[in-house]
């Protein structure tokens, strides 16, 4: 059996396209609060403009300073003149009457000393002859020892001369002076630079292959000596 067929009484209830009382209400409801809200922003946005035109502009109008017065002068009331005070008159002072002075006192009479001869100081005995002191001998004189010429140089074992490397890469030569002190064994005592090659890795190595060197004795009067020498020490880079 259908639903199309049956009368309108015969639903217990209301039916789903009926509109009841309630529902009539609740819509009128809805649509009168959404008319009060328009409303509402419709009359705030008419009073916001309304008093935005309606503020009053304040205008103030400045008055200009006036002028300044020059300062009154200032009437000064003259002073009344002072008499002139007499001047004083000093008065001569009095005369003194000075009596006569008394006669000097004689001068009294000299006082004559007694010269008592002082005893005599007793004999001193001669000190005995003390031996002479002998004369202690004077030291040696020191002498300087001799500089004998570069081609008096006598190697007992060469100085290992070398160039060093970094010297070869920059193709750094010359020839360098050392200033030798030769003790009476031919060894080197003193080593010093006499005048430098240009290059400082030149020098630090000749002054370190002069220290190995070893020399032939010098003779003088059949006695080993020490001597000075300028050794040259050169440095090629083929």
């Amino acid at each position: 059996m259908s639903t199309a067929a049956l009368p309108l009484h015969a639903f217990p209830g209301p039916l789903p396209f009926q509109r009841t009382p309630r529902m009539r209400s609740g819509l009128l409801l809805i649509a009168a609060a959404h008319a009060a809200a328009l409303w509402l922003f419709v009359q705030t946005d008419v009073l916001h403009r309304a008093v935005q035109q309606a503020t009053p502009l304040m205008v103030a109008l400045l008055s200009e300073p006036a002028p300044l017065r020059p300062p009154e002068p200032r009437l000064t009331t003259p002073q009344p003149q002072r008499p002139a005070l007499p001047t004083p008159t000093l008065m001569p002072p009095p005369e003194v009457k000075v009596a006569d002075a008394a006669p000097p006192a004689p001068p009294p009479a000299p006082v004559i000393a007694s010269v008592v001869p002082a005893p005599a100081a007793p004999a001193v005995a001669a000190p005995a002859e003390t031996a002479p002191v002998r004369a202690q001998p004077a030291p040696p004189a020191v002498t300087a020892p001799p500089v004998l010429p570069a081609s008096a140089i006598r190697y007992r074992v060469p100085p290992p001369v070398e160039v060093p490397l970094a010297s070869r890469r920059l193709r750094e030569s010359g020839t360098v002076l050392l200033r030798v002190l030769v003790d009476a064994q031919g060894l080197p005592k003193q080593i010093t630079l006499h005048k430098s090659s240009g290059f400082a890795r030149l020098d630090e190595q000749a002054l370190s292959a002069m220290r190995q060197a070893r020399f032939q004795a010098v003779n003088t009067d059949g006695q080993a000596i020490e001597w000075l020498v300028i050794a040259p020490v050169q440095y090629d880079v083929d």
